[in-house]
């Protein structure tokens, strides 16, 4: 079973595209925190942060293309029918 995502024995879960875009907001937010501090390590962490930025940008991207090629494919899901898989 899901935690966060929607399925069949989660349909009040998220969408894979709009957990990631929260997650996204989230380190953003941080990164202004630490954006004017000048020790190594908050440097260090802010570029970590803004390659996994970069990832996760990437991987919305995927999610979202997903999403089209299902509601292309098989319209809006609907609670407890998947619309792929078993």
């Amino acid at each position: 079973m899901t935690h966060f995502l929607s399925s069949d024995k989660n349909p009040e879960g998220y969408k894979l595209e709009d957990v990631l875009k929260r997650v996204r907001n989230d380190i953003l937010y941080r990164a202004t925190k630490i954006m004017d501090d000048d020790k190594p390590e908050a440097q260090h962490v802010l570029a970590n942060n803004m390659e996994i930025l970069k990832l996760l940008t990437e991987s919305i991207a995927l999610a979202e293309d997903s999403t089209q090629v299902l509601n292309r494919a098989f319209g809006s899901s609907k609670p407890g029918a998947p619309r792929i898989g078993k």
